[in-house]
C-alpha cells in the first residue's frame, strides 16, 4: 500500500501546476473578450480626397475616418508610412479645428484614419479641408454628400488655404459622378498664358516675335463640373453635411 499512496502522491505533484495554470489561463480569456467588445466604434465618415498622380494626372481616392472611446490618439491604417509623412501636420490640424467646431473633448477618444493608396498619389497639405470635413462628420455623426468633393489646405484658425492642380483635380470629381467641387477662394479660375506670334516683313526678311498674354479661365467651363469658392471650414460644411 506505501508504494501505490507514494506513486498517488507523486502523480498529483506533477500534475497539480498544470491543472492550477489551465484555470488560470482560461479564467482570464472572457475578461479580454470583454474588454474588446467594448472598445467599439461609434461614429464613422467616409470622403473621397482629389489628387494628382506623379504623372500629373487626377485620381480620387477615399479616406475614412472613425470614432473610439480613447485618450486622444490619432492613429492611421494605411499601407504606406512614408505617404503619411506629409500629411500627419495636416491630420493635427484637422483633429483641432474639428475640436473647436464642434466642442466635443477629444481626449476622450481616438480617431482613426483609414485610407489605402500608393505613397505618391494624395498630397498632405492639399487633403487637409477634406480631413477636416470628414473628422467633423464622424464627431457629430454625420452622412457626407458623395456627389460634393473639395481640396484646399486647413489652418489653424479653420480657413482654407490654396492649392496645386485644381484643373486635373475638377477633372477626377467630375469622373467619379461629383457634381461640385469645392475650391479655395481666389481658385475657381486661373490665369492661363497663351502665345502670340506676330510677324513683320522688312526688306527681304521677316522678323517674328512670340509674346505670352494672359487669358483668364474658368474651371466649371473647362472642365464641366460645377465650382464653387470657400474661404472656410464653415462654409464648405454647408454643402456637405445634409
Amino acid at each position: 500500500m506505501l508504494p501505490a499512496i507514494c506513486v498517488g502522491i507523486l502523480l498529483f505533484l506533477i500534475f497539480y501546476p498544470s491543472i492550477f495554470f489551465y484555470k488560470t489561463q482560461t479564467s482570464i480569456l472572457p475578461v479580454n473578450r470583454t474588454v474588446i467588445e467594448t472598445v467599439s466604434v461609434i461614429n464613422r465618415a467616409e470622403i473621397f480626397l482629389p489628387a494628382v498622380s506623379s504623372q500629373g494626372k487626377g485620381v480620387v481616392t477615399p479616406l475614412i475616418v472613425e470614432v473610439k472611446p480613447g485618450d486622444g490618439k490619432v492613429l492611421v491604417n494605411i499601407n504606406q508610412l512614408l505617404f503619411w509623412v506629409d500629411t500627419q501636420q495636416s491630420i493635427q490640424i484637422a483633429k483641432r479645428v474639428a475640436e473647436k467646431y464642434t466642442k466635443i473633448d477629444l481626449s476622450k477618444y481616438d480617431l482613426i484614419y483609414t485610407i489605402e493608396t500608393n505613397a505618391s498619389l494624395v498630397e498632405g497639405p492639399s487633403a487637409g479641408a477634406a480631413i477636416t470635413i470628414a473628422t467633423i462628420a464622424a464627431l457629430l455623426n454625420k452622412s457626407l454628400n458623395k456627389s460634393v468633393m473639395i481640396t484646399g489646405t486647413i489652418n489653424p484658425d479653420g480657413s482654407i488655404g490654396p492649392v496645386g492642380g485644381i484643373m486635373a483635380k475638377a477633372s477626377a470629381a467630375k469622373d467619379i459622378g461629383a457634381k461640385l467641387f469645392l475650391v479655395p477662394k481666389g481658385q475657381g479660375t486661373y490665369i492661363n498664358y497663351v502665345p502670340v506670334k506676330q510677324c513683320e516683313q522688312i526688306g527681304f526678311m521677316t522678323y517674328c516675335v512670340i509674346e505670352y498674354k494672359p487669358k483668364r479661365v474658368t474651371i466649371s467651363k473647362e472642365v464641366g463640373i460645377e465650382v464653387k469658392e470657400v474661404s472656410n471650414i464653415e462654409e464648405a460644411l454647408k454643402y456637405f453635411i445634409y
